[in-house]
Protein backbone atom coordinates (compact mmCIF):
# COMPACT_ATOMS: atom_id res chain seq x y z
CA UNK A 1 0.00 0.00 0.00
CA UNK A 2 1.50 3.52 -1.16
CA UNK A 3 2.41 5.97 1.94
CA UNK A 4 0.18 9.06 1.63
CA UNK A 5 1.93 12.42 1.57
CA UNK A 6 0.95 16.08 1.85
CA UNK A 7 3.04 18.86 0.36
CA UNK A 8 1.92 22.63 1.78
CA UNK A 9 4.24 25.37 -0.22
CA UNK A 10 2.79 29.32 -0.69
CA UNK A 11 3.15 28.79 -4.45
CA UNK A 12 5.04 27.77 -7.08
CA UNK A 13 6.73 30.95 -8.34
CA UNK A 14 10.45 30.57 -9.87
CA UNK A 15 12.42 31.01 -6.28
CA UNK A 16 14.53 28.85 -4.67
CA UNK A 17 12.05 27.01 -2.41
CA UNK A 18 9.89 26.15 -5.27
CA UNK A 19 12.61 24.99 -7.55
CA UNK A 20 13.44 22.54 -4.29
CA UNK A 21 10.39 20.99 -4.08
CA UNK A 22 9.71 20.66 -8.21
CA UNK A 23 13.01 18.90 -8.18
CA UNK A 24 12.16 16.69 -5.26
CA UNK A 25 8.23 15.78 -6.72
CA UNK A 26 10.13 14.66 -9.96
CA UNK A 27 12.56 12.16 -8.25
CA UNK A 28 9.93 10.63 -6.02
CA UNK A 29 8.43 7.40 -6.46
CA UNK A 30 5.04 7.37 -6.90
CA UNK A 31 4.76 3.02 -6.94
CA UNK A 32 5.49 4.16 -3.01
CA UNK A 33 3.55 7.28 -2.77
CA UNK A 34 0.89 9.06 -3.62
CA UNK A 35 1.29 12.74 -2.86
CA UNK A 36 -1.00 15.51 -2.82
CA UNK A 37 0.31 19.14 -3.03
CA UNK A 38 -1.83 22.51 -1.59
CA UNK A 39 -1.00 26.13 -2.93
CA UNK A 40 -1.91 29.19 -1.18
CA UNK A 41 -1.42 31.01 -4.42
CA UNK A 42 -2.38 29.24 -7.93
CA UNK A 43 -1.62 30.20 -11.46
CA UNK A 44 2.03 30.68 -10.89
CA UNK A 45 4.77 30.09 -13.16
CA UNK A 46 6.49 26.45 -12.25
CA UNK A 47 3.21 24.73 -11.69
CA UNK A 48 3.46 23.35 -15.39
CA UNK A 49 6.78 21.44 -13.80
CA UNK A 50 4.57 19.58 -11.12
CA UNK A 51 5.05 15.92 -11.92
CA UNK A 52 1.54 14.24 -13.15
CA UNK A 53 1.62 11.99 -10.27
CA UNK A 54 1.39 14.52 -8.39
CA UNK A 55 -2.81 16.04 -6.93
CA UNK A 56 -2.50 19.41 -7.06
CA UNK A 57 -5.46 20.33 -4.37
CA UNK A 58 -8.36 22.52 -5.10
CA UNK A 59 -7.92 26.08 -3.76
CA UNK A 60 -9.19 26.59 -0.21
CA UNK A 61 -12.99 28.70 -0.03
CA UNK A 62 -10.89 31.76 1.65
CA UNK A 63 -8.20 31.37 -1.44
CA UNK A 64 -10.73 31.59 -4.06
CA UNK A 65 -12.38 34.16 -1.68
CA UNK A 66 -9.60 36.67 -1.63
CA UNK A 67 -9.78 36.63 -5.79
CA UNK A 68 -12.81 38.66 -5.60
CA UNK A 69 -12.59 42.53 -5.80
CA UNK A 70 -13.78 43.66 -2.33
CA UNK A 71 -17.46 44.71 -4.29
CA UNK A 72 -17.75 41.01 -5.22
CA UNK A 73 -16.82 40.07 -2.17
CA UNK A 74 -19.23 42.25 -0.22
CA UNK A 75 -22.00 40.63 -2.33
CA UNK A 76 -20.73 37.23 -2.14
CA UNK A 77 -21.23 37.51 1.86
CA UNK A 78 -24.50 39.38 1.38
CA UNK A 79 -25.57 36.30 -0.69
CA UNK A 80 -24.77 33.58 2.00
CA UNK A 81 -25.35 35.81 4.64
CA UNK A 82 -22.25 34.99 6.12
CA UNK A 83 -19.36 38.19 6.52
CA UNK A 84 -16.81 35.66 8.60
CA UNK A 85 -14.31 36.03 5.27
CA UNK A 86 -15.11 39.45 4.14
CA UNK A 87 -14.58 40.52 8.10
CA UNK A 88 -11.32 38.51 8.20
CA UNK A 89 -10.23 39.98 5.33
CA UNK A 90 -10.51 43.01 6.22
CA UNK A 91 -9.09 42.99 9.10
CA UNK A 92 -5.79 41.96 7.92
CA UNK A 93 -5.89 44.22 4.90
CA UNK A 94 -6.44 47.14 7.33
CA UNK A 95 -3.27 45.80 9.72
CA UNK A 96 -0.64 45.16 7.26
CA UNK A 97 -1.31 48.64 6.13
CA UNK A 98 -0.78 50.04 9.22
CA UNK A 99 2.88 49.51 8.76
CA UNK A 100 6.26 47.97 7.38
CA UNK A 101 6.55 44.31 8.34
CA UNK A 102 8.90 41.87 7.82
CA UNK A 103 8.10 38.36 6.33
CA UNK A 104 7.59 36.90 10.05
CA UNK A 105 5.52 39.33 11.03
CA UNK A 106 3.73 39.14 7.92
CA UNK A 107 2.96 35.51 8.11
CA UNK A 108 1.42 36.07 12.00
CA UNK A 109 -0.90 38.65 11.28
CA UNK A 110 -2.31 37.12 8.07
CA UNK A 111 -2.50 33.43 10.42
CA UNK A 112 -4.26 35.94 13.31
CA UNK A 113 -7.09 37.17 11.09
CA UNK A 114 -7.57 34.28 8.64
CA UNK A 115 -7.20 31.13 10.29
CA UNK A 116 -10.79 31.25 11.85
CA UNK A 117 -12.24 30.96 8.36
CA UNK A 118 -9.52 28.58 6.87
CA UNK A 119 -10.74 24.71 6.76
CA UNK A 120 -9.18 21.99 7.99
CA UNK A 121 -7.80 19.80 5.70
CA UNK A 122 -9.99 16.61 5.34
CA UNK A 123 -7.86 13.61 4.51
CA UNK A 124 -5.48 11.94 7.09
CA UNK A 125 -2.48 11.43 6.04
CA UNK A 126 0.98 9.44 6.55
CA UNK A 127 3.32 12.16 6.54
CA UNK A 128 2.72 16.19 6.15
CA UNK A 129 5.27 18.36 4.72
CA UNK A 130 5.21 22.17 5.34
CA UNK A 131 7.97 23.25 2.69
CA UNK A 132 8.14 26.83 3.54
CA UNK A 133 7.73 28.41 6.90
CA UNK A 134 5.28 30.71 8.03
CA UNK A 135 1.79 30.12 6.39
CA UNK A 136 2.23 26.89 5.51
CA UNK A 137 4.29 25.64 8.51
CA UNK A 138 1.11 27.14 10.73
CA UNK A 139 -1.52 25.71 8.04
CA UNK A 140 0.11 21.91 8.52
CA UNK A 141 0.29 22.36 12.40
CA UNK A 142 -3.34 23.74 12.96
CA UNK A 143 -5.62 22.11 10.02
CA UNK A 144 -3.66 18.61 8.74
CA UNK A 145 -4.33 15.61 10.37
CA UNK A 146 -1.14 13.40 9.99
CA UNK A 147 0.79 10.49 11.75
CA UNK A 148 4.09 12.67 11.29
CA UNK A 149 4.85 15.75 10.35
CA UNK A 150 7.67 17.70 8.99
CA UNK A 151 8.63 21.69 8.68
CA UNK A 152 10.91 22.96 6.38
CA UNK A 153 13.23 26.21 6.69
CA UNK A 154 14.58 26.83 3.69
CA UNK A 155 15.43 30.97 4.78
CA UNK A 156 17.87 32.08 7.47
CA UNK A 157 16.35 34.59 9.91
CA UNK A 158 16.56 35.87 13.11
CA UNK A 159 13.23 35.85 15.11
CA UNK A 160 11.95 38.45 17.97
CA UNK A 161 10.95 37.10 20.75
CA UNK A 162 7.18 38.20 19.82
CA UNK A 163 7.51 36.46 16.52
CA UNK A 164 9.70 33.33 18.56
CA UNK A 165 6.76 32.67 20.56
CA UNK A 166 4.33 32.72 17.96
CA UNK A 167 6.05 30.26 16.09
CA UNK A 168 7.33 28.29 18.84
CA UNK A 169 3.19 26.78 19.56
CA UNK A 170 3.54 25.55 15.63
CA UNK A 171 6.74 24.21 15.43
CA UNK A 172 6.39 22.40 18.97
CA UNK A 173 3.41 20.54 16.86
CA UNK A 174 6.77 19.11 14.34
CA UNK A 175 8.24 15.83 14.55
CA UNK A 176 11.08 16.94 12.74
CA UNK A 177 12.30 20.51 11.64
CA UNK A 178 14.95 20.28 8.27
CA UNK A 179 16.92 23.08 7.62
CA UNK A 180 18.45 23.18 4.36
CA UNK A 181 22.21 24.40 5.71
CA UNK A 182 24.32 24.05 8.44
CA UNK A 183 24.18 27.55 8.68
CA UNK A 184 19.99 27.51 9.02
CA UNK A 185 20.61 24.95 11.57
CA UNK A 186 22.55 26.99 13.65
CA UNK A 187 20.73 30.36 13.28
CA UNK A 188 17.36 28.85 14.06
CA UNK A 189 18.98 27.29 17.30
CA UNK A 190 19.54 30.31 18.40
CA UNK A 191 15.97 30.84 18.28
CA UNK A 192 14.77 27.79 19.23
CA UNK A 193 18.05 26.23 21.57
CA UNK A 194 15.17 23.27 22.57
CA UNK A 195 15.04 22.11 19.05
CA UNK A 196 18.46 20.38 18.86
CA UNK A 197 17.30 16.72 19.21
CA UNK A 198 14.77 17.96 16.55
CA UNK A 199 16.34 19.96 13.79
CA UNK A 200 17.94 17.94 10.27
CA UNK A 201 19.58 18.91 7.57
CA UNK A 202 18.55 18.01 4.27
CA UNK A 203 20.09 20.59 1.20
CA UNK A 204 18.19 21.46 -1.67
CA UNK A 205 18.49 18.64 -4.10
CA UNK A 206 20.15 19.40 -7.00
CA UNK A 207 19.65 17.40 -9.87
CA UNK A 208 22.77 17.86 -12.44
CA UNK A 209 21.54 15.74 -15.50
CA UNK A 210 18.18 17.76 -15.43
CA UNK A 211 19.80 21.15 -15.20
CA UNK A 212 22.02 20.29 -17.63
CA UNK A 213 19.30 19.20 -20.62
CA UNK A 214 17.41 22.47 -19.80
CA UNK A 215 20.16 24.44 -20.12
CA UNK A 216 19.94 23.74 -24.42
CA UNK A 217 15.99 24.35 -24.16
CA UNK A 218 13.71 26.64 -24.07
CA UNK A 219 14.00 31.28 -24.58
CA UNK A 220 17.85 32.22 -24.22
CA UNK A 221 19.06 35.87 -24.68
CA UNK A 222 17.15 38.15 -27.63
CA UNK A 223 18.93 41.02 -27.92
CA UNK A 224 21.78 39.93 -29.76
CA UNK A 225 24.15 41.70 -27.14
CA UNK A 226 27.54 41.29 -27.60
CA UNK A 227 29.18 42.58 -24.31
CA UNK A 228 29.48 41.23 -21.11
CA UNK A 229 26.88 39.53 -19.73
CA UNK A 230 25.77 39.55 -16.25
CA UNK A 231 22.72 37.73 -14.35
CA UNK A 232 20.75 37.45 -11.35
CA UNK A 233 18.07 34.96 -10.49
CA UNK A 234 15.46 35.85 -7.06
CA UNK A 235 12.51 37.40 -5.70
CA UNK A 236 12.42 41.54 -6.47
CA UNK A 237 12.65 41.50 -2.53
CA UNK A 238 14.16 43.23 0.16
CA UNK A 239 16.26 39.66 0.97
CA UNK A 240 17.95 39.74 -2.12
CA UNK A 241 19.67 42.56 -1.94
CA UNK A 242 18.95 44.44 -5.17
CA UNK A 243 19.85 47.86 -3.86
CA UNK A 244 23.38 46.70 -3.96
CA UNK A 245 22.78 45.31 -6.95
CA UNK A 246 21.69 48.65 -8.24
CA UNK A 247 24.55 50.72 -7.33
CA UNK A 248 26.89 48.08 -8.33
CA UNK A 249 25.67 48.45 -11.98
CA UNK A 250 26.06 52.20 -11.75
CA UNK A 251 29.45 51.96 -10.96
CA UNK A 252 30.54 49.68 -13.26
CA UNK A 253 28.35 51.92 -15.94
CA UNK A 254 30.94 54.76 -14.52
CA UNK A 255 33.90 52.83 -15.00
CA UNK A 256 32.68 52.26 -18.73
CA UNK A 257 32.77 48.59 -19.32
CA UNK A 258 30.34 47.65 -21.95
CA UNK A 259 27.64 45.15 -19.97
CA UNK A 260 24.11 44.47 -19.37
CA UNK A 261 22.81 43.02 -16.06
CA UNK A 262 19.54 40.98 -16.56
CA UNK A 263 17.46 39.89 -13.91
CA UNK A 264 15.55 36.72 -13.86
CA UNK A 265 12.30 37.30 -10.96
CA UNK A 266 9.91 39.47 -10.06
CA UNK A 267 7.82 40.87 -6.49
CA UNK A 268 7.17 43.66 -4.67
CA UNK A 269 10.19 45.95 -5.04
CA UNK A 270 9.68 45.92 -9.19
CA UNK A 271 7.86 49.53 -8.73
CA UNK A 272 11.38 50.72 -6.61
CA UNK A 273 13.51 49.29 -9.07
CA UNK A 274 12.05 50.78 -11.78
CA UNK A 275 12.65 54.34 -10.88
CA UNK A 276 15.90 53.48 -9.87
CA UNK A 277 17.13 51.75 -13.28
CA UNK A 278 15.29 55.61 -14.90
CA UNK A 279 16.54 58.06 -12.53
CA UNK A 280 20.10 56.94 -12.90
CA UNK A 281 19.86 56.19 -16.65
CA UNK A 282 20.37 52.20 -16.45
CA UNK A 283 17.85 51.04 -18.89
CA UNK A 284 20.57 49.75 -21.85
CA UNK A 285 22.17 47.70 -18.58
CA UNK A 286 19.75 46.78 -16.13
CA UNK A 287 17.24 44.50 -17.91
CA UNK A 288 14.26 43.13 -16.38
CA UNK A 289 13.29 39.72 -17.85
CA UNK A 290 10.68 39.06 -15.51
CA UNK A 291 10.21 34.85 -14.56
CA UNK A 292 10.67 31.64 -17.01
CA UNK A 293 10.29 28.12 -16.00
CA UNK A 294 13.66 27.44 -17.42
CA UNK A 295 16.29 30.07 -16.05
CA UNK A 296 19.04 27.57 -17.17
CA UNK A 297 19.63 28.60 -21.06
CA UNK A 298 20.03 32.13 -18.89
CA UNK A 299 22.52 31.22 -16.77
CA UNK A 300 24.35 28.79 -19.27
CA UNK A 301 24.85 32.03 -21.72
CA UNK A 302 25.90 34.43 -19.05
CA UNK A 303 29.72 35.34 -18.09
CA UNK A 304 28.91 35.92 -14.63
CA UNK A 305 26.68 35.36 -12.08
CA UNK A 306 26.11 37.63 -9.33
CA UNK A 307 23.88 37.26 -6.14
CA UNK A 308 23.76 40.47 -4.10
CA UNK A 309 21.24 38.44 -1.17
CA UNK A 310 21.30 39.45 2.45
CA UNK A 311 20.12 36.33 3.73
CA UNK A 312 19.40 32.61 1.92
CA UNK A 313 18.95 29.38 3.56
CA UNK A 314 20.96 27.67 1.27
CA UNK A 315 21.31 29.78 -2.42
CA UNK A 316 20.35 27.48 -4.88
CA UNK A 317 20.47 29.61 -7.93
CA UNK A 318 24.06 29.75 -7.03
CA UNK A 319 24.34 26.13 -6.99
CA UNK A 320 22.27 26.12 -10.39
CA UNK A 321 25.44 28.83 -11.66
CA UNK A 322 27.77 26.39 -10.25
CA UNK A 323 26.76 23.23 -11.83
CA UNK A 324 26.72 25.03 -15.29
CA UNK A 325 30.19 26.33 -14.94
CA UNK A 326 29.70 29.65 -14.47
CA UNK A 327 31.72 32.51 -12.67
CA UNK A 328 29.77 33.46 -9.17
CA UNK A 329 30.27 36.59 -7.66
CA UNK A 330 28.23 36.39 -3.87
CA UNK A 331 28.23 38.79 -0.97
CA UNK A 332 29.13 36.81 2.20
CA UNK A 333 25.49 35.63 3.50
CA UNK A 334 25.39 33.44 6.72
CA UNK A 335 25.14 30.07 4.13
CA UNK A 336 27.48 30.90 1.43
CA UNK A 337 30.08 28.91 2.69
CA UNK A 338 28.42 25.60 2.41
CA UNK A 339 28.95 25.90 -0.86
CA UNK A 340 31.11 28.74 -2.18
CA UNK A 341 35.09 28.25 -1.47
CA UNK A 342 36.41 32.41 -2.09
CA UNK A 343 38.74 32.69 -4.90
CA UNK A 344 38.11 28.52 -5.89
CA UNK A 345 34.95 28.55 -7.71
CA UNK A 346 33.84 32.39 -7.24
CA UNK A 347 34.46 35.16 -5.24
CA UNK A 348 32.47 35.97 -1.92
CA UNK A 349 33.15 39.90 -1.36
CA UNK A 350 31.61 41.85 1.20
CA UNK A 351 27.79 43.21 1.64
CA UNK A 352 28.20 46.04 -0.27
CA UNK A 353 27.79 47.84 -3.81
CA UNK A 354 32.11 48.91 -3.63
CA UNK A 355 33.08 45.27 -2.76
CA UNK A 356 30.49 43.73 -5.64
CA UNK A 357 31.98 45.94 -7.94
CA UNK A 358 35.65 45.54 -7.43
CA UNK A 359 34.75 41.31 -7.27
CA UNK A 360 33.05 41.22 -10.94
CA UNK A 361 35.73 43.83 -12.13
CA UNK A 362 38.59 41.25 -11.23
CA UNK A 363 36.75 38.65 -13.10
CA UNK A 364 36.84 41.33 -16.15
CA UNK A 365 40.68 42.06 -16.04
CA UNK A 366 42.34 38.94 -14.31
CA UNK A 367 41.75 36.26 -17.04
CA UNK A 368 43.71 33.84 -15.30
CA UNK A 369 41.77 34.15 -12.16
CA UNK A 370 38.60 33.50 -14.23
CA UNK A 371 39.72 31.30 -16.54
CA UNK A 372 41.35 28.85 -13.70
CA UNK A 373 37.67 29.28 -11.46
CA UNK A 374 36.24 28.25 -14.46
CA UNK A 375 37.81 24.86 -14.64
CA UNK A 376 38.14 24.26 -10.68
CA UNK A 377 34.32 24.66 -11.53
CA UNK A 378 34.63 21.71 -14.04
CA UNK A 379 35.95 19.51 -11.67
CA UNK A 380 33.45 20.24 -8.87
CA UNK A 381 31.07 17.43 -7.76
CA UNK A 382 27.67 18.34 -9.48
CA UNK A 383 24.71 17.93 -8.12
CA UNK A 384 23.84 16.15 -4.11
CA UNK A 385 21.12 13.33 -5.48
CA UNK A 386 22.20 11.76 -2.30
CA UNK A 387 20.26 14.24 -0.31
CA UNK A 388 17.00 12.29 -2.04
CA UNK A 389 18.32 9.51 0.24
CA UNK A 390 17.90 11.69 3.41
CA UNK A 391 14.82 12.91 3.05
CA UNK A 392 13.34 8.94 2.28
CA UNK A 393 15.13 7.46 5.35
CA UNK A 394 13.28 10.91 7.19
CA UNK A 395 9.70 9.52 6.04
CA UNK A 396 10.70 6.24 6.41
Amino acid sequence: MKKSLLFVIDSLVGAGAEKSLITLLSLLDYDKYSVDLMLFAYGEILEELVPKEVNILQPLKYTDFTKLNLKSALLYSLKRTDFKMFKSRLKYSLNIRMGKYSNPQKARLYWENVSGVIEENPESYDIAISYAQGVPTFYVAEKVKAKKKFAWVNVTYRLDHKEADFQKQFYDQYNKIIAVSDSTKEVLLETFPSYDHKIEIIYDINDPHFISSMADLGENYTDHFDGLRILTIGRLAHQKGYDIALNTCKKLKEKGIKFKWYVLGKGPLLGDIQHFIEENGLSDHFVLLGVTTNPYPFIKNCDIYVQTSRFEGFGLAIAEARMLNIPVVTTRFDAVFNQMIDGKNGLVVDMNADAVCEGIVKLIHNKDLKENIVNYLKQEKKGNLEELDKFYQLIG
